[in-house]
């Protein structure tokens, strides 16, 4: 364990697995937005031409739904991204209330240096782990994910 954990502890008291899980994913969200930043992204920018790039155009509604923003905060992103040149937003021609969103040439450069860094951060991010300490993980935060719904929602059963 990290010292920089450890030491919010006293004495020979372990850091409960929930602290740990917190603090790591703290630690590797850090390092994700760094990569991404220096790869010329960020995060929601990132979660937006991933989603746009793996299902193809779509309207800002569905984009919203798919990426867990709101849709006023995607609007927020999507202005940025349309000033940036990365995604166009035209009226969907069977529903001219709705919005559709699709990526640029330029938005689909942008993402292919952004899945690099993403890809590289991974690669470090796994390094030394072998595929069965993977596989037990992500059982272990499937896990973790189902019981979140009991901890979040302790009436439910």
């Amino acid at each position: 364990m990290s010292n920089d954990l450890c030491s919010i502890y006293c004495g020979d008291v372990d850091p409960p697995i929930g602290r740990q899980l917190h603090y790591v994913a703290h630690r590797a969200q850090q390092a994700f937005n760094s990569a991404l930043v220096k790869a010329g992204g960020t995060l929601p920018m990132w979660l937006t031409l991933l989603a746009i790039k793996k299902h193809g155009a779509q309207t800002q509604s569905a984009l919203a739904s798919k990426i867990g923003f709101s849709g006023a905060t995607l609007s927020h992103h999507l202005d940025g991204l349309e000033q940036d040149g990365l995604v166009t937003r035209s009226r969907n021609a069977e529903d001219r209330r709705s919005i559709q969103v699709e990526l640029t040439a330029a938005g689909e450069e942008r993402f292919d240096l952004l899945h690099a860094a993403a890809l590289d951060y991974e690669h470090q991010l796994l390094e030394g782990a072998t595929k069965d300490e993977l596989a037990v993980f992500e059982k272990v935060l499937h896990r973790f994910a189902s019981n979140l719904g009991r901890v979040s929602d302790p009436d439910r059963e």
